[in-house]
């Protein structure tokens, strides 16, 4: 017999739990995108207590339209390890340029981070930052069909040691901390913005930009570039894996 009331409780109880339990973390990363993802799994492989927070309903970003819908997307030699890590097949394309399916990419990415121990939570947008004594200490959230519809509804705030800008192209986090403070790591304080589209240089900057920007915040993928001006690189996705590698490394360190 299934009791409707039953299915309701068991819901809300499991979901109230593991929420409560992540109110706190080592690591809090905005955007559960390419980037996000493999970060999430290395610093939870690391023995870290990480939680991703998804503002739309499925965690991937980008990545599952691969070029313009067709779900296949492109890859280098020299991060071809970050997609076998967890399964995906890939093709030599010669010359350097290696294929994947974008759905199996996504799923395989999301599962290897899962599977680590880190927590994905869907729905959720990332509105502003808990700033105490000079730095970043966590996010401020609210539900995403709530920020979407425009209600005045208020927030709650969950705590971590360390942040992540993983947003992509907006620099969700990021235009909000240097709005409020001035203080962003770039040339002038501000998010520079993203540049048009030059994959080789795109490619390569995502890697170099990618850092701390501000005491407890780092920034990883399409978003190190939009905070650095830095140019975008469309369907070609080695650079954002080794990205979330790279930024993973260095939270590791510094917790």
């Amino acid at each position: 017999m299934i009791d409707d009331i039953e299915v309701t409780r068991k819901i809300v109880n499991r979901h109230f739990r593991e929420f409560g339990d992540r109110i706190e973390s080592d690591v809090a990363i905005a955007g559960c995108g390419p980037a996000g993802m493999v970060a999430a799994r290395y610093l939870a492989e690391k023995g870290h207590k990480v939680t991703v927070f998804e503002r739309k309903l499925s965690p991937g970003g980008g990545m599952w339209g691969g070029g313009m819908g067709y779900p296949v997307l492109v890859v280098q030699d020299e991060s071809l390890e970050e997609l076998h890590a967890v399964g995906v097949k890939t093709e030599d394309e010669g010359n350097g340029y290696h294929t994947a399916d974008s759905i199996e990419s996504v799923s395989k990415l999301l599962a290897g981070a899962i599977d680590a121990g880190a927590r994905v939570f869907n729905l959720l947008s990332v509105e502003d930052v808990l700033y105490e004594e000079d730095r970043v200490n966590g996010f401020v959230i609210n539900s995403s069909p709530i920020d979407v519809a425009g209600l005045h509804v208020d927030p709650i705030t969950v705590r971590a040691r360390a942040c992540v800008d993983a947003t992509g192209h907006d620099a969700d986090v990021c235009n909000i901390v240097a709005k409020k403070t001035g203080a962003i790591d770039t040339e002038t304080g501000e998010v520079l913005g993203e540049r048009s589209m030059w994959a080789e240089v795109g490619e390569r900057t995502v890697v170099e930009n990618t850092c701390s920007v501000f005491p407890g915040l780092w920034v990883t993928g399409m978003c190190a570039n939009a905070v650095k001006g830095a140019p975008r690189m469309g369907p070609i996705f080695g650079g954002m894996l080794l990205s979330g590698k790279k930024v993973a490394e260095q939270i590791d360190d510094a917790l």
